[in-house]
Formats: C-alpha cells, structure tokens, sequence
C-alpha cells in the first residue's frame, strides 16, 4: 500500500524562491529514488491557533510562511530503501543543495496510507 512521508515547514519569505529551487532539486533525486510524487504547497489561508496550529508547531515568524509538502512512495519498503538512496545522494548534501529555512523546526513523519478517492 501507498506510504507517505510528510512535512511541515517555516519558510523565510525572503527565501521563497531559493525554497522553490531547493524543493525541485531535492524532488528530482526522491524521484530517482523510487518516490512516485512530491508535492510541496506554500501557505495561504494557514491561521494561527490558540491551542495548537500549523504556525505555531513550527515556530512560524511574522516574515515566515508555512510549507506543507509531501513524497509518496508504492509502499513502505522502497520509502526506506529510497529514503536510504536519498540520504546517501551527493545532490542532498547541504553543502550542494542547502535548506533555506530553519531545519530545526521542520517537522516530519511517516504514514500508512488508509484513504484515497
């Protein structure tokens, strides 16, 4: 069954554009990695809560906008044999292709796929 890793992200307005870059090169080696979709989205209607919310889980700044983005993978098994491939690729390496945003605050799972219509 389809298994999706995904994350949730302050971006630095100021570095849309290098984020955009950075989302497209990392994509490119996901999906030579056995991803079968990336999907990156840029906030637009994300409010802030008074509990919990996306802003506040990643710390989101005044100039910060918040990215959700998703890989989705044929199952498990080739998420962590791909995922493998990723983290040992020279192309992800931060010195090739740096994150333009705070990775402290990045927050990141794994998940089974229980719906899809």
């Amino acid at each position: 069954m389809t298994y999706v890793d995904g994350f949730v992200a302050a971006i630095p307005n100021a570095n849309q554009a290098q984020y955009r870059q950075h989302a497209a090169d990392s994509a490119a080696v996901f999906r030579e990695h056995g991803a079968l979709r990336v999907v990156e989205c840029w906030g637009d209607d994300v409010p802030a809560g008074k509990v919990t919310s996306f802003p506040m889980a990643v710390q989101c700044g005044p100039d910060e906008t918040v990215v959700f983005s998703w890989i989705e993978w044929p199952s498990r098994a080739v998420r962590d044999a791909g995922m493998a491939k990723v983290m040992d690729d020279p192309r992800m390496n931060p010195d090739v292709n740096p994150m333009p945003f705070d990775g402290q605050r990045l927050i990141f799972g794994g998940f089974d796929m229980i719906m899809e219509r």
